[in-house]
Parts: structure tokens; C-alpha cells; sequence
């Protein structure tokens, strides 16, 4: 039995909020009960946790899964969450999740399916969302916590796409399962958050490297002039070939619609 008493301990010794790391901890129990049921565990489960931070969202993962592998980047939290769980199905590794977060999850993976939780440090999201995608071993479950804007931009649709959506949009299918006030959280941060949760599509992991540069060169060429028509930034030929209204702009077409304008290409 884990002891929920050391949580205490954790701020006795001067463990606060490192504004370089982006921290701002949960503190909201009915909050860390949505994550974990978005995440719709089985004791069967291996959860790859992003940012444990003073592991209360680590300690609920560890009782209803298999085992936990927590990737956390402060030092100076390392030797608390060892302690904390060092009798436990917990596995603590310090690093920065952008750079052993594709190491650490080939090694989870290896012949068995896995899932990602966490609550990031906000200012990562897309280039962590971009690694997961393109580096990790394809995940069947991710939910986590992002700044309630990105959340809405992640699940956009026509006439408000975006390249952040259409990029997430390709390899998964995005749901926000809950919205998140700044009250839940201390230090109390500027915004709200949301929990999402992305579903990895097979279908996407298995296409071509070619098909994924051609797909995402031209959406960023396309929105890098957003307010302009299509066929000034793409070209008229392969908009007619593909069955796109030439005077389209870009924030009006859904990924099917680039799909099949980069099938032309």
C-alpha cells in the first residue's frame, strides 16, 4: 500500500513549481478519476506516464494497470517518487520524454500493447504530439492533458482547420472528454485545460514515409498562406484533378480532402 502521506513530505522538502519545466501540479481527485477513466484500464495494462510530477495521477495509474513506466525530467523529484513507489509496479526513469520517449516506449512495446497518460507541461504539446506519432512505437490509447485552446484546435473541423488538427487528425481520431478549470492545479496556471484522449489509427501508421512528407509539405505550404485561395498556393491542375473548388481556402478542407488532393501530387 502506497503512502498517500508522503505527498506532504514532497512539499516539505521544497518541491515547487519549476516555471522552466512548465509545472503546474493537479491537486483536483475527480479530475485524475477522468483521466484514468478516459483511459479505460485493465490490469492487463503497461501505461507509459508523461510527467508524474508528485505522482498522485501515478499512484491511481498503478492500481488498476499492470505496470506504470514514469518519465520524469525534474531531478530534484526523482529520489521522492522512488521512494514513493519503490514497492510498487511503478518504474521511475529521469529524462526529457522528447528525447528517450521513442527508446522508452520501443521498449514497453516490444510484443504487447501499451498506452500513454499524462500531464504535460503544456508548451510541448505539438512537438511532443509530432514524436509520439512519428518516432514511437504506435500506442493504442493516449489521453492527455493539454491547455483547453489546443484541445479545440486539435479537434477542428471545416471551416476551422488547422494545421495542428490535421496533423494529429491523420494518425488519430481526437475526442475532449472533459474540460479542466485552472482551479484544479496549484501553482493556479493563467488557462484552462482539457483532458483529450487520441485513438492511433492502424491505417495511418502503415502508410508511406513519401505519402506522410508529400501530405504535410503541402498542408504547411497551403497554410503558410492561409488567406489565400488554393490555386494560387497549390496550383489549378491538381485541384481539378482532385475535385477541389480552386477558390477553397485551407481551413475549409478536412483530411480527406488533402488526402486526395496529395493522391494528384
Amino acid at each position: 500500500m502506497l503512502n498517500k502521506n508522503k505527498d506532504k513530505s514532497f512539499q516539505k522538502q521544497g518541491f515547487w513549481k519549476k516555471r522552466s519545466l512548465g509545472q503546474n501540479f493537479l491537486i483536483n481527485r475527480g479530475v485524475l478519476d477522468k483521466t484514468i477513466n478516459a483511459a479505460e484500464l485493465t490490469k492487463k495494462d503497461t501505461v507509459i506516464e508523461i510527467g508524474p510530477g508528485t505522482g498522485n495521477l501515478t499512484e491511481k495509474l498503478s492500481e488498476r494497470v499492470k505496470n506504470v513506466v514514469a518519465i520524469e525530467k525534474d531531478s530534484r523529484i526523482i529520489s521522492f517518487l522512488r521512494e514513493k513507489f519503490a514497492k510498487s509496479n511503478v518504474e521511475i526513469i529521469e529524462g526529457d520524454v522528447l528525447n528517450i520517449g521513442a527508446e522508452v516506449s520501443r521498449s514497453q512495446a516490444s510484443g504487447r500493447e501499451y498506452k500513454v497518460v499524462g500531464n504535460i507541461p503544456y508548451y510541448i504539446t505539438s512537438n511532443l504530439l509530432r514524436k509520439i506519432f512519428e518516432e514511437w512505437a504506435r500506442p493504442s490509447l493516449i489521453v492527455l492533458m493539454v491547455q483547453k485552446e489546443v484541445a479545440q484546435r486539435i479537434v477542428a473541423k471545416p471551416p476551422r482547420m488547422n494545421l495542428l488538427a490535421l496533423s494529429v487528425q491523420f494518425f488519430a481520431e481526437p475526442k475532449i472528454i472533459s474540460y479542466v478549470s485552472r482551479g484544479s492545479f496549484r501553482p493556479m496556471p493563467k488557462v484552462d485545460s482539457a483532458i483529450i484522449r487520441l485513438v492511433p489509427k492502424k491505417e495511418s501508421y502503415s502508410t508511406t514515409a513519401l505519402l506522410r512528407y508529400n501530405l504535410f509539405n503541402l498542408i504547411r505550404t497551403a497554410f503558410a498562406g492561409k488567406r489565400k485561395q488554393l490555386k494560387n498556393t497549390i496550383g489549378l491542375e491538381i485541384l481539378q484533378k482532385a475535385g477541389i473548388r480552386p477558390e477553397s481556402r485551407p481551413e475549409k478542407l478536412s483530411l480527406e480532402d488533402w488526402l486526395k488532393i496529395v493522391s494528384e501530387v
